[in-house]
């Protein structure tokens, strides 16, 4: 019988214990300076080409082309191939099962204009 090495990767969601330390309004200024640690300084979005650059800050420089481009489209509501602010951060919340659960934390992320 071959065997067949376990390769999953197991995901820990930090986002709510983030949420209780920082508090909604501290992690949503966590998530903006994730997002402006990634972004292209000139279009002020993250690109296919910033998130490739940036990938090392992430730990994931040996992520090829098709996976950025896979993160990109997954997180591009609008379809221009890259990421805003908003998009970044619905992302962000969507990848969290965590805070969708939280309503609470929710509105008060749409106060600060980030959803």
């Amino acid at each position: 019988m071959e065997m067949v090495a376990d390769t999953a990767v197991d995901f820990e969601d930090y986002f709510p214990s983030m949420v209780a330390r920082l508090g909604a309004e501290g992690f949503v200024m966590e998530l903006c300076n994730g997002f402006r640690l990634l972004m292209d300084v000139e279009s002020g979005l993250i690109t296919f080409e910033s998130l490739k650059k940036n990938s090392v800050v992430l730990g994931l420089d040996d992520m090829g082309d098709d996976e950025i481009v896979c993160m990109l489209n997954e997180g591009d509501l609008d379809g221009d191939g890259a990421l805003n602010q908003a998009e970044f951060c619905t992302l962000m919340f969507r990848l969290s099962p965590g805070l969708m659960d939280n309503n609470g934390l929710r509105l008060r992320v749409e106060q600060y204009g980030v959803m």
